[in-house]
């Protein structure tokens, strides 16, 4: 069909394995390469999708070392390579060594033709895949849950239920922590609601005094105090037809809560100093870290007011609630950072993500996110430290008391971490736990995992 063959880089240094590799994959472009320098030489110039190696190389053609030193610089150059170590049926150990340090397989020697022309192609398609992937996460920046990462239970219920409201006209009250991302999702409401070609328009209740936050939610005529030299529309006026995010709503002073209730029920306002009342049509979204029922209680909080905001309400779990997201987050911003930094690629030692798995991050992800930043860089080597953290890990404890649960939920658990630990290398995951990779997808696939 005229494609041009896809290049595969085979590191051999004997004569004769690398005519029979290059006989048995014709279908693939193939370069070859005998020592280390010129293997790097052909990942420079043409930038192969897939490798194959030997880790046997001169000048160690008996050891690993040269092959491992290999390995270790052909990922350096390019981390998305897949890279498959051919191995001896007695080299299961430096198999394994090469997986934890980046290798997407091994294959034993002598090879099966048939079955390594499948590994290879299976490793040309994951890695398509992936970049398609990254295009389509490009192309989608500004997408509506672009800002979500996670795979917590209770944290892709909040999404899907954020996705079942946003083309309804209801109120929608976010309650969480601060950190949590409730901005992120008010915003997410407005992109997936048929208002989304209108303005969304916010503003944060406990960052504004009382004495300027009339004029600022309502607008004001010329004249209609001092210093009020033109008419001047408020931040509920200019989100006409769009939707209107209230932060912190819970800091609303009470003579305020009166005025928003009146136009929640009448849908118009006035502007301070002026007589005439102007119908706006915008959805309200509201979001607070505080409890308005006992606000409400407490008489500092309308209880009219919150029924009249609270039609649909979305609790957004902490980050510590949230199982297996510290490590999945801090790969993100990991790989976020380091390229907005222009880093090379770093890792996380294992001591780094123990402690980012133990600590309660209380600020959640907003603390999350300016801790790896800081970590990517001030960190010295290749990895992430937990010295680069500057956290300290405090311990964790379980509940359930009946067995089958207990091994449910410690196998769950144990599953999202590796998969977060691993990026979502399923060679490595199945390596941390110690399951072969078939028994490793039939245990996503009992658990839902994706």
């Amino acid at each position: 069909m005229g494609q041009s063959k896809r290049n595969l880089l085979i590191i051999e240094d004997d004569p004769g394995l690398q005519k029979q590799l290059r006989w048995s994959l014709d279908d693939y472009e193939v370069m070859v390469a005998g020592d280390r320098e010129t293997a790097l030489a052909i990942v420079r110039r043409h930038e192969p999708a897939v490798v194959t190696m030997d880790l046997g190389l001169p000048p160690d053609p008996d050891g690993a070392s040269e092959g491992f030193a290999t390995l270790q610089q052909v990922l350096a150059l390019d981390p998305d390579i897949k890279l498959i170590v051919l191995t001896g049926n007695q080299d299961r150990a430096n198999a394994v060594k090469a997986i934890g340090l980046g290798a997407y397989d091994f294959h034993h020697k002598p090879f099966d033709p048939e079955m390594l022309s499948l590994v290879i192609e299976r490793a040309f398609y994951l890695h398509a895949l992936q970049k398609e992937n990254r295009r389509i996460l490009q192309n989608q920046a500004e997408s509506p849950m672009a800002g979500v990462v996670s795979r917590d239970p209770g944290m892709l219920k909040v999404c899907r239920s954020i996705e079942k409201v946003a083309p309804t006209s209801a109120s929608v009250m976010l309650l969480g922590e601060s950190g949590t991302g409730k901005e992120v999702l008010a915003k997410a409401l407005h992109q997936l609601s048929p208002r989304q070609s209108k303005r969304f328009v916010a503003i944060n209740c406990a960052a504004i005094p009382e004495t300027l936050l009339e004029s600022e939610l309502f607008g004001y005529e010329k004249g209609a105090f001092t210093g009020a030299a033109k008419q001047t529309l408020g931040k509920i006026e200019m989100a006409n037809g769009g939707t209107f995010f209230l932060d912190e709503v819970g800091d609303l002073p009470m003579a305020l809560q009166a005025k928003l209730l009146r136009f929640l029920q009448e849908r118009v306002i006035e502007r301070i100093g002026g007589r005439e009342e102007i119908p706006v049509d915008v959805r309200i979204v509201c979001a607070t870290h505080q409890n308005l029922k006992e606000l409400a209680t407490a008489g500092r909080f309308r209880e009219d007011l919150y029924y009249r905001l609270s039609e649909i309400v979305v609790t957004i779990p902490p980050l510590h609630a949230r199982i297996g997201d510290a490590a999945l987050l801090a790969h993100h911003f990991k790989n976020k950072f380091t390229q907005l930094e222009k880093r090379s690629s770093l890792n996380f030692s294992d001591e780094a993500l123990e402690i980012i798995e133990a600590y309660k991050w209380p600020g959640n992800v907003r603390e999350m996110e300016n801790c790896i930043k800081r970590s990517v860089i001030m960190a010295d080597g290749p990895q992430i430290t937990g010295e680069d953290l500057g956290l300290q890990s405090p311990g964790a404890s379980g509940e359930y008391l009946n067995l089958r649960q207990v091994r449910e939920e410690a196998e769950y658990k144990a599953m999202v971490k590796a998969l977060a630990r691993s990026d979502g290398n399923i060679v490595k995951a199945a390596e941390l736990l110690g399951v072969s990779r078939p028994t490793l997808y039939d245990l996503m696939s009992r658990h839902g995992i994706k």
